[in-house]
C-alpha cells in the first residue's frame, strides 16, 4: 500500500477485505457521508489510501472506542479542522519567519491623548 496516496485503486470487496468489514458497512459509510470513494467511469467505487486510513479510523472509533456514527462524523471533522488549522499555522509561522520580508514587530510609538474637560 502506498501510503496517503489519495488515488483510487481498490474495488469495493478489496477495500472492505482490508478493513475488515463487510462491503456493506462501505456503502452505509459513504451514505451517511464518513467516506466518499472516488468512482471509476463506470460509476464502480474506488477506495484510495487515504479512504482506507479513514476506514481503519472509523474501525476503530467504533469498535474499539464504542463510538456510534454520528460521533465518528463530528469527531473525524473536528480531527481535519484540526489539521487545517494546524498547516494554516505552519505556513503562517513559515511566512513570519521565512517570508519576502522577515515581519518584524511594528515600532511602539507613544500617544498623548488629551481630554478637555470643558
Amino acid at each position: 500500500m502506498r501510503q496517503g496516496s489519495s488515488e483510487p485503486v481498490y474495488f469495493i470487496s478489496v477495500a472492505a477485505r482490508l478493513v475488515a468489514v463487510h462491503p456493506q458497512t462501505l456503502r452505509t459509510y459513504e451514505r451517511l457521508g464518513l467516506i466518499n470513494p472516488g468512482r471509476a467511469a463506470s460509476g464502480v467505487r474506488l477506495y484510495s489510501d487515504r479512504d482506507i486510513e479513514r476506514l481503519r479510523q472509523i474501525q476503530r472509533l467504533t469498535q474499539e472506542l464504542g463510538v456510534n456514527l454520528a460521533g465518528v462524523e463530528i469527531i473525524l471533522n473536528l480531527l481535519e479542522d484540526l489539521e487545517k488549522l494546524r498547516e494554516e499555522n505552519e505556513n503562517l509561522r513559515n511566512q513570519l519567519v521565512h517570508g519576502p520580508k522577515a515581519l518584524n514587530p511594528a515600532p511602539r510609538r507613544e500617544i498623548e491623548i488629551r481630554v478637555d474637560e470643558g
